[in-house]
């Protein structure tokens, strides 16, 4: 069993790639705890395994004390001295404790650690090769699919692609060579698990980028994209060099470059965009194919109300709406179209809103005038009722001597004619 292990140990790391320390490491630890099963024991023990012999040896490990309390984890200065004179107290002494039969034992601890061993490195292998392609496109051969997902072979590993990641209006055949996208690669006890999928939007940047060398290379940048899967997408799209066309680059010859992309998502709408840093202009664009007359912006709202005319309004919306709805997530803006004539309503309306409620301000201002110089008078007249009384009998008293001086005037100039 001695040499059979030896040479196992440097077969795994030959093809493999699996150190002899590793297995040698975990041969030792699961040994001692096969030892204290199998053998009812509790002390402290080592097991060493001898990389050149294939010799296994155990050790019970004692710690030299000055009173022995417990044999089987300690030992008295008196007896280690008899052992050897160099020994101190607190120093380790190990005594070999190998049991006879204890080969049969290594032998089946060796052989399931090293199979144990063999399915965490293959797992490991997996992992590491399939980790440094997440984010990317790699060709697959659909295997089988139930209810929910879709598996798809990778080579090495069986990969997943569930219904969210799926494009609806795709039927797979079994054995089918198919691109997908690999959003995620995950370590778990069973061994990597990887989710690819073909509605994702990087899927689409990453065929833009494979079909377009100009993206590749970073001179044409695809800023942002929206897309649902299977029917639609936008894409927009900027050129770091003034004198290439981003747009025409990313349709190609006679749409050569934009039709590859089209039949490898089979027939799915594409609308490349020209980006623009004004978002107007940006704005505009992603209402294409629909022309656009004016962009009015509600910052406050991260909003704006897209004015088309009146005989495009359905073909700004869209069929169910799409069309705008991908302009808003294209443009990151909440979009509300109207037509020029209810655009020209809704200003009456507004304007008709801003009026009234200029007037009830005015209103309200006038009201609050009044409350005020009530309040003042209320006030004055509840600090002195009496002085507050007074006044108003000399107010009454003066009147009333004017009415009577004007009377008398009146008799005399009546006497006299």
């Amino acid at each position: 069993m001695s040499k059979e292990l030896v040479n196992a140990m440097k077969v795994l790391e030959a093809e493999k790639g699996i150190k002899p320390e590793v297995i040698k490491e975990a041969l030792e630890s699961a040994l001692i705890l096969a030892y204290k099963k199998n053998y009812d024991q509790a002390q402290n023990v080592e097991v060493i395994f001898n990389e050149e012999t294939g010799d296994i040896k155990v050790y019970s490990v004692k710690e030299v004390v000055d009173i022995n309390y417990d044999p089987t984890l300690e030992i008295s200065l008196e007896e280690a001295l008899k052992i050897n004179r160099a020994y101190e107290i607190g120093d380790k002494i190990k005594f070999e404790v190998t049991p006879k039969d204890f080969g049969r034992i290594a032998t089946q601890t060796a052989k399931h650690v090293v199979m144990q061993r063999i399915r965490e490195a293959e797992r490991d292998i997996i992992y590491d090769e399939f980790i440094v392609h997440q984010d990317e496109i790699l060709t697959g051969i659909i295997e089988r699919s139930d209810a929910r997902n879709v598996y798809v072979n990778l080579g090495k590993v069986e990969a997943i692609m569930p219904a969210s990641e799926q494009i609806p209006t795709e039927q797979f055949q079994m054995d089918e060579r198919v691109k997908v996208y690999v959003v995620k690669v995950d370590k778990t006890s069973k061994g990597p698990q990887i989710v690819v999928s073909r509605s994702h939007a990087d899927f689409l940047k990453r065929l833009f980028e494979q079909e377009v060398p100009e993206i590749y290379e970073g001179v044409v940048e695809i800023i942002s994209i929206a897309r649902e899967a299977g029917d639609r997408s936008k894409v927009a799209v900027s050129s770091r060099d003034s004198n290439i066309d981003p747009v025409g680059t990313c349709v190609g010859p006679r749409g050569s470059r934009v039709q590859s992309i089209v039949n490898e998502l089979n027939g799915e709408n594409m609308d490349i965009i020209q980006w623009d840093e004004d978002p107007s202009t940006f704005i505009k664009n992603a209402m294409n194919p629909a022309e656009v007359i004016n962009v009015v912006f509600d910052e406050d709202n991260h909003s704006c109300i897209v004015v088309v005319p009146d005989y495009q309004l359905s073909l700004a919306i869209g069929k169910k709406g799409q069309n705008a709805r991908l302009a808003a997530r294209l443009t990151g803006y909440k979009i509300d179209i109207k037509s020029e004539t209810s655009y020209q309503e809704y200003l009456i309306e507004q304007k008709a809103v801003e009026s009234t409620g200029q007037e009830e301000l005015n209103l309200a201002e006038d009201l609050d005038n009044l409350e005020e110089m009530l309040q003042e008078t209320s006030s004055q007249i509840d600090d002195d009722p009496a002085e507050a009384d007074l006044e108003y009998r000399e107010s009454a008293e003066e009147s009333l001597d004017e009415e009577l001086e004007q009377a008398f005037e009146e008799t005399e100039e009546s006497e006299q004619e």
